[in-house]
C-alpha cells in the first residue's frame, strides 16, 4: 500500500530565495508526523506544495498514492485540511457549514446528514448544531474546523498550527480528539509552534530551518541526541530545548 505522503527532493524558490531547499520525508499509515521550525523556515510552503496549491520547482510528491500537482484535485478528495486560520462561513450554522463543505466532495446529502451529528458530537458541539458561527467561541470554531476536515472520512489529515490562539482547556480538548483519531488509524501531518503539542502527538518529526530539514526522528530520540544533559537540575530536557539548540534563540520575523 502506498504511503499516505511521500516527498522527495522538494524545492521551491521565490526570487533569489530558496524557501524549500531539497527536503525529503514520508509518512507511515497511522502516524502523526510533525514539521517544526521558526517563522520563515518553509513549513507552510511545504504544505502548500503537498496539497497542490503551490507548484514546486523540483522534486516529487505523492499524496494518498496520487502524483502532485498533476492529480492534486483527486488527491485532495481523500485529504482533510485544518488551515492555520479558520475560514468557516459566518452566514451558516455549525451543521450547515459541514453540510455545504461536504457537498464539495460530491457526497450525497443522506450520507452527509448521517455523518454530521457524529462529527458535531466528536467536536463537543452537539448542542450547537443550529448555532450561528458568529456566536461560537474561538475554541468552538477550531473544533468545528477539525470536524469539517473529517467530513469526507479522509485518509490523511493536514493540520497547520491547529491550536494557535486557543486557551489551555480548548487546546487539551483538541489534543484528546487528535489522539483519538490516531488511535482509530488516521494519519496526520502537523505543523505547530507548541513543543508540548509535538511531544504529545507526534510519533516522528522533522525540524526545518531556512528551507532544510536539520533533524528528524522521534521526540525522545531527538532530545537524547541533542540535549544529553538537562539544561536545568530542576527539570528534564524537552523538545523546546532541542528546537532552540538547533534553530537558535534569536527572534524571527
Amino acid at each position: 500500500m502506498a504511503a499516505p505522503l511521500e516527498v522527495r527532493d522538494l524545492r521551491k524558490r521565490y526570487g533569489d530565495r530558496e524557501v524549500v531547499a531539497g527536503i525529503s520525508f514520508a509518512l507511515a499509515k497511522g502516524e502523526c508526523f510533525g514539521l517544526l521550525g521558526p517563522n520563515g523556515a518553509g513549513k507552510t510552503t511545504t504544505l502548500r506544495c503537498c496539497l497542490g496549491l503551490t507548484t514546486p520547482d523540483a522534486g516529487t510528491i505523492a499524496m494518498v498514492g496520487e502524483p502532485v500537482p498533476a492529480r492534486a484535485r483527486e488527491a485532495r478528495e481523500r485529504v482533510g485540511v485544518v488551515p492555520q486560520f479558520d475560514n468557516l462561513d459566518p452566514d451558516f450554522s455549525a451543521a450547515e457549514n459541514l453540510l455545504v463543505f461536504g457537498r464539495y466532495f460530491a457526497i450525497d446529502d443522506a450520507t452527509l446528514r448521517a455523518r454530521i451529528p457524529r462529527l458535531l458530537e466528536f467536536a463537543g458541539l452537539a448542542s450547537k448544531t443550529d448555532a450561528n458561527i458568529r456566536t461560537l467561541s474561538g475554541g468552538m470554531k477550531r473544533r468545528l474546523t477539525l470536524a469539517r476536515a473529517l467530513i469526507n472520512d479522509p485518509d490523511l489529515l493536514v493540520l497547520d498550527e491547529p491550536t494557535t490562539g486557543l486557551d489551555p482547556q480548548a487546546r487539551h480538548l483538541i489534543w484528546e480528539r487528535l489522539q483519538g483519531l490516531l488511535a482509530d488509524g488516521k494519519t496526520i501531518l502537523l505543523t505547530t509552534h507548541f513543543m508540548e503539542e509535538a511531544e504529545r502527538l507526534c510519533h516522528r518529526l522533522a525540524i526545518m530551518d531556512e528551507g532544510r530539514i536539520i533533524a528528524e526522528g522521534t521526540p525522545q530520540a531527538l532530545i537524547a541526541q541533542h540535549i544529553p544533559v538537562s539544561p536545568s537540575p530542576l527539570r528534564p530536557a524537552n523538545l523546546e530545548d532541542v528546537f532552540l539548540e538547533l534553530t537558535g534563540r534569536d527572534l524571527r520575523d
